[in-house]
């Protein structure tokens, strides 16, 4: 069986993804202040790693887990729903842009918005 990640491209379209999803939240006046401080370089990496495991391109994730990871920008920045759907929003901006399939944005957009993962990066 294919995944998801192979059919948008492997570790070279995830790694083009990942570097033109954060020029585009960047510039992206609703949540580009809960990057001001962080080391893009890093986040980057970690964005990366976490997709290939999203995606199905690896069965092993060691990053932190999307609560912890997102606790304090909950309890301290406001991170809310809006910014949720505004970070959803830019990676399908993101992938449509690069000319990914309907029926593979449609699979992503499944994987990105899925309720668990709202609820574990806003800590409900």
């Amino acid at each position: 069986m294919t995944t998801l990640f192979e059919k948008l491209g492997g570790a070279a379209a995830v790694n083009l993804a990942v570097d033109k999803f954060y020029e585009r939240v960047m510039q992206d006046d609703r949540i580009k202040h809960f990057f001001a401080d962080v080391d893009m370089v890093k986040q980057r990496e970690h964005q990366k790693d976490f997709l290939t495991y999203a995606f199905g391109g690896t069965d092993k994730y060691n990053g932190r887990y999307m609560r912890e990871a997102h606790k304090e920008l909950v309890e301290k920045q406001g991170l809310s729903n809006e910014h949720f759907d505004a970070v959803a929003e830019d990676l399908m901006e993101t992938l449509k842009e690069m000319g990914v399939a309907e029926d593979l944005l449609a699979e992503v957009a499944a994987v990105a918005a899925a309720p668990q993962h709202r609820k574990e990066v806003l800590n409900q």
